[in-house]
């Protein structure tokens, strides 16, 4: 499945509709799979994760790329390079204002990852 077509599909997702049960009580259906696979492929690179660790947790709800940068010993490319995935992956929106860009978690799909990972506690007998 291509990247574009991931993305479409990811923002076909319904923040209030889970996607499927979590993995903890049924198979997750290998087009579900296909799907998220991407978002949990790009938040398993340490860098990827710190990134959206930031800018989920951003006061303002967004963060500037010039407050991400500084955060980390690498070059402004390369922190370009994994913002993209983040984005192609379906994880952020981005806005360019001037010279800087902005980026926010898209809430609904974070939710879907979250709630497929869910795990109940078991009943005892």
């Amino acid at each position: 499945m291509s990247k574009q077509k991931v993305a479409l599909a990811l923002s076909g997702l319904n923040a209030a509709t889970p996607c499927c049960a979590p993995i903890s009580e049924q198979r997750i259906p290998a087009e579900t799979a296909a799907v998220l696979a991407p978002a949990f492929k790009a938040l398993g690179d340490p860098v990827r994760l710190q990134l959206m660790s930031m800018i989920a947790s951003a006061p303002a709800g967004e963060i500037c790329v010039c407050d991400l940068t500084p955060a980390f010993d690498l070059s402004g490319p390369t922190i370009s390079h994994h913002l993209k995935a983040l984005r192609a992956a379906g994880l952020v929106d981005a806005e360019r204002r001037g010279t800087w860009v902005y980026y926010r978690a898209r809430p609904g799909i974070m939710r879907q990852l979250a709630g497929l990972l869910e795990v109940g506690v078991p009943v005892s007998a």
